[in-house]
């Protein structure tokens, strides 16, 4: 028997497939899209961008973005009592109206 595969994308066949009608890259806006220190935001992965993809397990998570590091952003997401800091583009980042 093989071992099984423990890769950054392994046991998410249904976190990171697209409907059918959403199949294909990102419109530019999408790509383009920018936040300020302090906003809230929610991890929604778009498994057609692999740069910049943050871990499967932090999908539909909500966070702060704390800071800039090169063209992503740093989150701050709470998890239980422990905090993460998660970096991600733009484009897997979802702005949450106040």
């Amino acid at each position: 028997m093989a071992k099984m595969s423990n890769g950054t994308r392994s046991g998410s066949r249904s976190k990171l497939t697209k409907k059918i009608k959403e199949r294909g890259m990102p419109k530019v806006n999408d790509l383009l899209k920018t936040f300020e220190i302090g906003d809230t935001v929610a991890v929604v992965v778009n498994p057609a961008v692999q740069k910049g993809m943050p871990f499967h397990n932090f999908q539909g998570r909500t966070g702060k973005i704390t800071g800039m590091q090169g063209n992503c952003y740093v989150l701050k997401l709470k998890i239980g009592n422990t905090e993460r800091k998660v970096i991600s583009a733009p484009v897997h980042l979802k702005r949450l109206t106040k």
